[in-house]
């Protein structure tokens, strides 16, 4: 093998070899992104559920209201 080879495969490992670690750094940023994600999504879902009680709870308030409304127009 002469230099000249041996010296373009060792370039070619050493692009290669960035190349991988270029990778590996990228799929822990995707992790990372992924597990945010994941996080943001739970929040979400707790925030959503927290929102349709509360709704919930508003919509039988004003139902209540409107019985009473009701009752009070025809009582008079």
């Amino acid at each position: 093998m002469t230099d000249a080879t041996k010296n373009a495969l060792e370039a070619e490992l050493r692009r290669l070899e960035k190349q991988v670690d270029d990778l590996l750094a990228r799929l822990d940023d995707l992790k990372e992104e992924n597990r945010a994600l994941r996080h943001r999504q739970e929040s979400l879902a707790t925030e959503r559920a927290s929102l349709l009680q509360k709704n919930e709870q508003v919509r039988t308030r004003v139902e209540a209201m409107i019985g009473r409304l009701k009752m009070l127009e025809h009582g008079t």
